[in-house]
Formats: structure tokens, sequence, C-alpha cells
């Protein structure tokens, strides 16, 4: 499918309520023409994988087209140039989040670009790199616990960057990880316990909501079971 034909499609799916509701929601409605997500995965489907088309889409600017391109590009493609170039476009929280969770965190580099971003000032590169570490805590089954135990000092590092994107994305980072299995649950809310400690209202912001879900019955009770 030809790159006109799918902003033309992307715009005849947008409605005015819908981006009106995503400003509402803290999304970037700049270039955007109001589609939601649940119309984007079904026609990412329609168009196929398509790494040449989704670089395309992604040089468009257009909200919905980048997000079109997440969906449809092949991780075995994407390069380390392409990861530090797309990064640097973010400028809403929903596009960082659907492309880390459905294409950087399956690519080679995603551990070592949630090293890297969480070091970075930049909003929502630094988010990005918490992001991948909550996504892949989900996403990379033959992953080991010390693949996830290794974030723990970086999440602790960050606590203190009151910028609400950032820190949503930390606490997101330390409540995916605990969830993973038992044994992580249980260093998770070690590792919670200790923030709590800390004298910063972010950082106890961050740990009581991700200790309030790790210690919770339905949590405790579905790792239990799990393991």
């Amino acid at each position: 499918m030809e790159i006109k034909k799918i902003i033309k499609k992307l715009e005849s799916l947008g409605n005015k309520k819908d981006l009106e509701g995503m400003a509402r929601f803290g999304i970037n409605p700049e270039n955007s023409f109001g589609v939601s997500i649940y119309k984007l995965r079904p026609f990412a489907k329609e168009i196929g994988k398509n790494h040449e088309l989704a670089l395309k889409l992604w040089g468009s600017g257009i909200r919905e087209a980048r997000i079109l391109a997440s969906f449809i590009d092949l991780p075995e493609k994407v390069t380390e140039e392409q990861m530090e170039k797309w990064v640097k476009d973010f400028n809403s929280w929903d596009v960082c989040d659907q492309v880390c969770s459905s294409l950087f965190d399956k690519t080679e580099f995603a551990y070592e670009k949630a090293f890297e971003w969480s070091e970075r000032q930049e909003e929502f590169v630094k988010r990005a790199g918490f992001v991948l570490m909550a996504t892949l805590s989900v996403h990379d089954k033959k992953a080991k616990d010390s693949d996830f135990e290794q974030f723990f000092p970086i999440i602790k590092r960050e606590i203190y960057d009151e910028r609400n994107f950032v820190r949503k994305a930390v606490n997101w980072a330390l409540r995916s990880i605990g969830k993973r299995n038992i044994e992580l649950n249980k260093k998770a809310i070690l590792v919670g316990k200790e923030i709590l400690e800390m004298a910063s209202k972010t950082a106890k912001w961050i740990a009581k909501d991700a200790l309030k879900e790790l210690t919770s019955e339905n949590v405790q009770k579905r790792l239990k079971n799990k393991k």
C-alpha cells in the first residue's frame, strides 16, 4: 500500500471528539487526526509488515502514522541509528509507549537502550528507557531474573525526577518487574521500601503506588500460583 493512500485512510479514520479526548489525557494533539489505537491495530494487520514503509510513515511526522510504523516494522531490521533517530522525535507519551512496547523492546538493542536512555535528560527519551524496562519484563520470556535486577539501581537513581511522564514510567518499571515472578516481587518490594524512606515527594509517590500493587492480594495470589 502506498504511503499517500495510508495517510488518506488515517485521515478518514480520524475523529475530532477522539482528538479532544486524547488531549485531555495528556496526548500531544499536534499533527494528529484523532485515530484511536483500536483502529490502528487492525489497519496495521491489513498493511502487513514492511520495514521500508515504516521508515516512510515515520518520516511523515503524523502521530498515527508513527504509531502505525511501529506496528508494521520488523525488529530484526531496526538499527541502533534508527532507534536513536526515532526516540529524539518522541513528543507524546503514547507514541513513546507504543513504539517501545510494539517494536523497540523486541530489538537486539533493547537492554542497552534501557540503560542509555534512562540517563538522558530529554523527558520522553528518559521515559523510553523506563518503558523498555517495563515492557521487557513482560515480553522477554527467556530473560533471567538478573537481567531485571540490574534495573533496580537505575530506578533508585531516578526517583527524584519530578517530571510527570518520567516518574510514571519509573513507577511502571518497578511494578512490572515486581509482577514477573515471586522472587522478583520480593526484591521489588524491598526496593520500594528503600525508596519510601528517601526524602522526596516523588520518591514516596512512586514507592507507595508500586507497593500498593505489588503487595496486593491479587498479585500475590497470581504469583504464588504461577510458581
